[in-house]
C-alpha cells in the first residue's frame, strides 16, 4: 500500500509518496491545479501504485481541493479528505517543525499511515447547490448585520445625510439580496424531491424551523456519519474532558469544531425546543435537576436535538416523541 500526501493551493498540487513502512519515495512532484494538471497527477499515482492498492490523502483547502478530489473519485481511485488541524497535530507529533507544500505533502502522506481513513465520496449535485445557497444567505445576513450595525453608530456619530443615505440604500439592496437567496433555496428544496421529502420529515421535530430544517438536511446528508455521535462532533457539540492526574481538571467543554453558523442555529432551536419538545424539556429538565449547570444542559439539549434530526432522516420517519411513548 501507498499513500500519497496532495497539499493543495490555488495553483498547483504538491504531491508525495510514502509507503506502509513509512518510507517517503524519493518521486514526489508538483502538478497545476488545473485539469490537465490533475490528469498528470492521477498518471502518475498509477505509475507508483502497487498490487496492494494506493490512498490519496488530500487536505480541505478551502474550495481548492474539490476539483483535484472529484475528478480522482471519479478515476476509481481512494480518496480521503481530511481536517488540516489533525494533519498539524500529526506533524508536531512527528517532530516535523516545518512548513512547506512539499513537507506537508509527506506529512499528509505518513496520516494516511496512522488514520482510519474514510473514502469520499462525491455528494449529490443538488446537495451542493443547497449548501452553497445556504452559504452564500449566511454571508448576506452578515454583511447586512454589519451594515446595519454602522448605521447605528454613524447616527450616534451625528454623522452626514448623505453617509445615512449611503447606509440605507446599501441596507435596501442587502435585504433584496436577503429575500432573493431565500427564494432561490426555496426553489432548490422544492425541485429536489428526496431534499424536499427529508425537509418536511425534520419540520416534524418541534422547535426545528425551516432554517434549521435546511441546514441539517444539507449537512446530515452531505456527510456519511455512521453514528449519530459522529454527527454531533462534526457540528462540535461533543464535551471534550480536560483532566491529568489529580492536579489537572477543567470543566468539559463542547469541542466548538465545525461550522459556528450551524451550531448558533442550533442554540436557538434548542432554547425553543426546551419548551416545545417533550424530549428536550424532559433533558432539560432532568440534568438541572441533578445540579447540571444551565449552559451545560442546554449544550446537551443541542447534542440531542442533532441526535434526533439524525434518527429521523436515517429512519425515514416523522419524529415521534420518545417521552409520550415511554409514558
Amino acid at each position: 500500500m501507498k499513500f500519497i500526501g496532495v497539499d493543495v493551493s490555488k495553483g498547483k498540487l504538491d504531491c508525495a509518496a510514502v509507503t506502509e513502512a513509512g518510507e517517503v519515495l524519493d518521486r514526489s512532484r508538483s502538478f497545476k491545479n488545473t485539469k490537465e494538471g490533475i490528469c498528470a497527477l492521477l498518471k502518475w499515482c498509477r505509475k507508483i501504485s502497487d498490487s496492494d492498492g494506493l490512498r490519496v490523502v488530500i487536505e480541505a483547502t478551502a474550495a481548492y481541493h474539490e476539483m483535484v478530489a472529484l475528478h480522482l473519485s471519479e478515476a476509481n481511485v481512494f480518496v480521503a479528505i481530511v481536517n488540516p488541524f489533525h494533519v498539524r497535530s500529526l506533524a508536531r507529533g512527528l517532530a516535523i517543525l516545518g512548513k512547506t507544500d512539499a513537507l506537508d505533502a509527506v506529512v499528509l502522506g505518513h496520516y494516511g499511515r496512522f488514520a482510519k481513513l474514510r473514502k469520499w465520496v462525491a455528494p449529490a449535485a443538488d446537495l451542493v447547490a443547497l449548501k452553497a445557497s445556504l452559504l452564500r444567505l449566511d454571508a448576506i445576513e452578515a454583511d447586512l448585520l454589519r451594515e446595519q450595525n454602522r448605521r447605528e453608530q454613524a447616527l450616534v456619530r451625528q454623522s452626514s445625510p448623505a453617509i445615512i443615505r449611503s447606509m440605507d440604500a446599501s441596507i435596501r439592496f442587502l435585504k433584496r439580496q436577503r429575500k432573493s437567496m431565500q427564494r432561490v433555496i426555496e426553489v432548490a428544496v422544492e425541485t429536489a424531491p428526496d431534499i424536499a421529502e427529508d425537509v418536511a420529515r425534520l419540520r416534524t421535530i418541534p422547535g426545528v424551523g425551516e432554517k434549521t430544517a435546511n441546514r441539517m438536511t444539507a449537512v446530515l446528508r452531505l456527510h456519511d456519519f455512521k453514528s449519530a455521535r459522529q454527527a454531533s462532533a462534526f457540528l462540535g457539540l461533543v464535551p471534550v474532558e480536560h483532566r491529568s492526574g489529580t492536579s489537572v481538571y477543567r470543566k468539559p467543554r463542547l469541542s466548538k469544531a465545525g461550522n459556528p453558523k450551524i451550531r448558533a442555529g442550533l442554540y436557538m432551536a434548542a432554547v425553543v425546543a426546551m419548551r416545545v419538545n417533550p424530549d428536550i424539556k424532559a433533558l432539560y429538565e432532568r440534568l438541572v435537576a441533578r445540579g447540571k449547570p444551565k449552559m451545560a444542559a442546554l449544550g446537551a439539549c443541542m447534542r440531542k436535538l442533532v441526535h434526533i434530526c439524525f434518527g429521523v432522516l436515517r429512519s425515514r420517519r416523522q419524529y415521534e416523541p420518545q417521552v409520550r411513548l415511554a409514558s
